[in-house]
């Protein structure tokens, strides 16, 4: 399966964020190099300029290194993740980068580091709780793993949902009262819960990611004298694009502060948090020269069924020509 397509010398601008309800990340630019020559990951060709991409990738609640090729975007990831264990993809909560830990900093959202290390977090302990909506927001970003879970990536401190120990970073939303949400996409979820009336009491479903003990699965040191492993540093990234096909990009500094003021903005304005969204609108914006051009650009795009308001958008336009401007750090 072609993972992507390289020809030298175009370049292209990538940035996106999301967000939904109570919560926060801005802009970058990228460059695009594509090879008149597919690349291939799963190894089928041996012609020249066709490398196999292989990934190490390791369970985070400890198990032996696993190498993962041949996938184009995220579900065909997990699958491969799966199919490596011997589990269902369906167990499947979410994938940190470079580390084993619960870190939503480290999620794995629509592109990989050629040298990351990736580490799969598994459906844990589920869990029944009862809330009373005391506020008017709960203190949630809900964020998804682009397969049909959606999970809280960040509580706010002193918020309604901060009280209950119980619902940690992680969790998946799996139902609201009877209303299964497997399928849905975090902006849907974050709406439900923001529709819920003030004062009312009900019953959320949650399931955590598996806790048992991690043991000795870290990314190994290289034995070679004097040389130390190096997971996770280049810039050169596998991208997952909407089209399905995936290629390899090189983002620079200013693409990534935009697409993480952006994912800010998305949490403050929809209490949702998704640097694919976030990047998927720093690319409308390339070559756009004004607030009128981008939402329109946005408008005759899938991120049409979001529904921004106006004064969104120039919330978002205003933080790319600040990205753009060298402005934000």
């Amino acid at each position: 399966m072609p993972l992507f397509t390289k020809k030298p010398g175009k370049k292209e601008a990538a940035d996106a964020n999301h967000q939904n309800g109570d919560s926060s990340e801005t802009t970058k630019q990228n460059v695009t190099n594509k090879t008149n020559s597919s690349l291939d990951s799963t190894g089928g060709d041996s012609s020249i300029g066709r490398p196999k991409l292989v990934f190490h990738c390791q369970q985070a609640q400890g198990s032996p290194t696993g190498l993962i090729s041949g996938f184009s975007n995220v579900r065909e990831l997990y699958q491969k993740i799966a199919e490596c264990y011997d589990f269902p993809s369906e167990d499947i909560l979410f994938c940190t980068l470079n580390t084993h830990k619960v870190d939503m900093t480290k999620l794995l959202g629509g592109q990989i580091g050629l040298d990351d290390f990736i580490f799969v977090h598994r459906k844990g302990q589920p869990k029944e709780i009862e809330i009373t909506k005391t506020a008017d927001a709960l203190g949630l970003t809900i964020t998804d793993n682009g397969a049909g879970y959606a999970f809280i990536k960040r509580i706010k401190e002193g918020s309604v949902i901060d009280t209950m120990k119980h619902i940690q970073v992680g969790d998946h939303i799996e139902k609201i009262n009877d209303e299964r949400l497997v399928g849905r996409r975090h902006f849907e979820v974050a709406k439900l819960l923001k529709e819920i009336p003030r004062d009312s009491t009900f019953i959320i479903r949650l399931i955590e990611p598996l806790k048992d003990g991690f043991i000795n699965v870290g990314p190994k040191g290289d034995s070679r004298k004097n040389k130390k492993a190096n997971y996770g540093t280049g810039k050169e990234t596998l991208r997952f694009n909407s089209n399905g096909k995936a290629e390899i990009r090189i983002q620079d500094d200013t693409q990534t502060v935009g697409i993480e003021n952006i994912n800010n903005l998305l949490e403050s304005f929809m209490g949702i948090n998704d640097a694919e969204l976030a990047t998927e609108i720093w690319e409308l914006s390339t070559a756009k020269t004004n607030s009128m051009d981008f939402a329109e650009a946005i408008d005759n795009s899938e991120l049409e069924e979001f529904g921004f308001t106006d004064d969104f958008i120039i919330e978002l336009w205003g933080v790319i020509t600040d990205a753009r401007a060298g402005r934000l750090k």
